[in-house]
């Protein structure tokens, strides 16, 4: 699903005209990454949490060359499911099959 159906699915459930369903849509990313960008989480029960995590600096190498490259520290956007949305995706609630089964 990218932007435009998830819009178009606002539109569906929620009875509001288009534009309306693209500004809801808009300022709920909106939200979410002003939160991110001043380091805050974003909890939304049953669904999950957005956060940021803490990258440390840390050396590579190129490829092509083998030459030593620094990588800087970074902030990464991160994302964990919530029971709600993992029970969605589940559908049926039977729980996973272990690994090797």
């Amino acid at each position: 699903m990218n932007r435009n159906e998830l819009v178009d699915s606002v539109v569906t459930v929620s009875g509001l005209k288009k534009g309306e369903a693209e500004h809801a849509v808009d300022a709920v990313f909106d939200a979410i990454a002003s939160a991110l960008s001043k380091g805050d989480e974003v909890r939304i029960a049953g669904f999950g949490t957005f956060l940021v995590s803490q990258r440390a600096a840390s050396e590579g190498r190129n490829p092509r060359t083998g030459e030593k490259i620094a990588i800087a520290a970074s902030k990464q956007p991160k994302f964990r499911a919530g029971k709600g949305l993992k029970d969605a995706v589940n559908l049926d609630g039977a729980p996973r099959a272990a690994a090797g089964d």
